[in-house]
């Protein structure tokens, strides 16, 4: 279920509580708890409703400016009902702390075991070590770029990086990916000699995924962490090009949870 990024924002916020889907049946059930940039969502509700009874409350709650732009958005794919989503901010992605959990030997090995299991189940081949070892020697590299040198297409690149990450072993940026603490653990284990060039991540916050436009305009500030971005006006920020009202709500909210803000004008 694809949302647009700020109306995540408002969900998180608890602006927003409903979607609306021209589905021929429904694709999610209630219950269902949906992976996204700002966590995880819960759908708390699937009703299939008739476009003529969805009110402006329907709208405002779904995030839209306007009942009519509502009822607009739903005439392309007419043929097929309107689904109505309850939806709700479930909190953080658990793979967060998993993928700051340093494994010990015995978890190491675990997890050495489940590579296998992938690399066995795999119609290419191994492709597990070399994945994370690519990764880990080219961090905030784009997909595109590591799976040519890998000699493999990018959607069953990105697909396999997925798995890894189901793991704690990767975390995906707005431009490429990087180890985690614990696929950086698992990897110095298996070469027997941990790595003392490994580029750390930059010390402080992470930022939040703001889109890779806003990423790289951030990054050629040498901008990489939130206690960076409180340094700033708001104005300033906006300014740069590629930062847009979305990045910066985000960046904003961001620096909210932590009782941070912009500097002041």
């Amino acid at each position: 279920m694809m949302i647009r990024p700020d109306t995540l924002a408002a969900i998180k916020a608890g602006d927003v509580d409903l979607a609306f889907r021209r589905w021929d049946r429904p694709r999610v059930l209630v219950g269902t708890r949906l992976r996204t940039r700002v966590g995880l969502l819960e759908v708390t509700s699937v009703d299939q409703v008739a476009p003529s009874r969805i009110t402006a409350t329907d709208a405002r709650r779904a995030g839209s400016p306007s009942l009519a732009h509502l009822r607009g958005m739903l005439e392309a794919k007419a043929d097929r009902p309107v689904w109505r989503v309850g939806l709700r901010y479930a909190g953080a992605d658990p793979r967060e702390e998993l993928r700051a959990a340093v494994p010990d030997a015995e978890e190491v090995a675990t997890i050495r075991r489940r590579l296998d299991r992938l690399d066995a189940a795999s119609s290419i081949g191994p492709w597990t070590r070399a994945t994370l070892g690519i990764i880990d020697r080219s961090p905030t590299v784009r997909a595109p770029e590591l799976a040519a040198e890998l000699g493999r297409d990018t959607p069953s690149f990105k697909r396999d990086v997925r798995k890894l990450k189901e793991l704690g072993l990767t975390e995906s940026l707005d431009i490429g990916y990087r180890l985690s603490p614990r696929g950086a653990a698992v990897v110095d284990a298996e070469s027997g000699t941990p790595r003392t060039d490994r580029a750390a991540a930059p010390e402080g916050t992470p930022l939040p995924r703001i889109g890779a436009p806003a990423t790289r305009a951030l990054r050629g500030q040498g901008i990489w962490t939130l206690e960076q971005v409180r340094d700033l006006r708001e104005d300033e920020l906006a300014a740069l090009h590629g930062v847009g009202p979305v990045a910066v709500r985000f960046l904003r909210d961001a620096l909210a949870e932590r009782g941070w803000g912009f500097a002041p004008g």
